[in-house]
């Protein structure tokens, strides 16, 4: 197993395990993204994200894509630069194999190196292993603080009450 910084050849195989998380969460039609939009959005002059890739190699020296831990900046204005794991996929058939906590590890590497003073994510209550191994890992829960979003639908309903 290899774990690298991501590039734009890796956003079909990043994509692919963007969906496969959406599926595991319910959601198989909530990605809209393409990897045009990731090409675009992750490595252009400002890139919005960065990701490390878990990278598999077969007998036949094919390699294979098998896990991310796609992440960017955010500013607190308690804390000043933190960063935010956007996703921690591994793929289905790769889960128990340490490779998660590999590409985990990978994020907390790299907010040391960042000087940050926070890393935060958001995880699903219902996401029984994944709460107990950030819990294990030394991670707070926040109980009580609800995440809040507002869909593109939600986003023009307000402004056309404006």
């Amino acid at each position: 197993m290899n774990i690298r910084k991501g590039n734009p050849e890796d956003m079909q195989s990043v994509l692919g395990l963007i969906q496969e998380l959406a599926i595991f969460e319910n959601e198989p039609e909530a990605v809209v993204i393409t990897v045009d939009d990731l090409v675009r959005d992750g490595f252009g002059e400002k890139p919005l994200f960065h990701v490390f890739v878990a990278e598999i190699e077969d007998k036949l020296s094919n390699k294979e894509i098998v896990g991310i831990a796609l992440y960017y900046y955010r500013y607190s204005t308690w804390k000043g630069k933190t960063i935010h794991l956007e996703d921690l996929v591994v793929k289905e058939k790769m889960r128990g194999t340490g490779l998660g906590s590999a590409l985990y590890s990978e994020i907390m590497k790299q907010g040391k190196r960042d000087n940050v003073r926070r890393i935060d994510w958001n995880v699903l209550a219902w996401n029984t292993p994944a709460v107990k191994f950030y819990e294990n890992s030394g991670a707070q829960i926040l109980e009580d603080w609800q995440v809040v979003q507002m869909d593109e639908n939600g986003i023009n309903s307000f402004l056309e009450k404006l």
